[in-house]
């Protein structure tokens, strides 16, 4: 049975393409994820991550061509895709399942 969850990695990487505007390519990413994880993030391994969730047909790409504007290259856009956003929120229910209940638990086992 192939896996439907996602890594936190994963989930990282798509609610950052959301945060960013609903389409993003790597570096605008790894700045973002490093902000809000506080670690630092390699590039390399955001821009694998998204070539595996496209494969999945997590997300979608496209390139855009260098402009006069200032692009000096070509960039890989990368957008959720239906199937991802659904598999996002998938992970959320689970999550939000396994937390039931548990808030004041937890609360008293930090004190």
């Amino acid at each position: 049975m192939a896996r439907r969850g996602l890594g936190d990695f994963e989930q990282q990487v798509l609610l950052t393409i959301l945060r960013l505007g609903g389409e993003a390519y790597s570096v605008p990413m790894v700045v973002e994820m490093e902000e809000r994880t506080g670690r630092e993030v390699s590039q390399a391994a955001v821009y694998i991550a998204l070539r595996r969730m496209e494969d999945k047909k997590l997300v979608v790409s496209r390139m855009v061509e260098p402009t006069a504007s200032g692009n000096a290259k070509e960039r890989r856009y990368f957008k959720v895709s239906p199937a991802g956003l659904e598999r996002l929120e998938e992970c959320r229910r689970t999550m939000d399942r396994f937390w039931e209940g548990l808030d004041s638990r937890a609360e008293g086992e930090t004190r």
